[in-house]
């Protein structure tokens, strides 16, 4: 990824975290964290990854309120960002949260019998 890449996919993530948070009143859009994004080499496609934070049940609503809301998301990320086009906005659930939860889940399950006392004299 080039600087210029890493700062408008920084910039990116900022204003719509900040139009997610204060100018968007649909309900569906409530408590929905932007936790990356990922543009194009050319600037022209921004992959957003959002999540609810542990609420993997508002999937399909939050993508539904994202999906009506990409047309006006994009034009305030235009309005507020200074490329020559304003890239196309797909967003996606990230499912990051859902994964590293499955991994604790297993990881604690697991019976990891004690090290015999034994084992470790029998080199003395």
């Amino acid at each position: 990824m080039s600087i210029k890449q890493g700062r408008m996919s920084d910039r990116i993530q900022q204003i719509l975290s900040q139009l997610l948070l204060r100018e968007i009143a649909d309900p569906r859009l409530q408590g929905i964290t932007v936790t990356e994004v990922k543009l194009d080499p050319e600037l022209m496609v921004a992959k957003i990854y959002v999540s609810a934070m542990g609420d993997e049940s508002r999937q399909d609503t939050v993508m539904a309120g994202l999906r009506r809301a990409n047309g006006f998301l994009r034009r305030e990320v235009g309005k507020r960002i200074r490329l020559r086009s304003t890239p196309e906005l797909h967003f996606h659930w990230d499912h990051t949260l859902e994964h590293a939860e499955r991994i604790n889940q297993l990881i604690s399950n697991l019976e990891i019998p004690p090290e015999s006392e034994s084992g470790l004299d029998a080199d003395h």
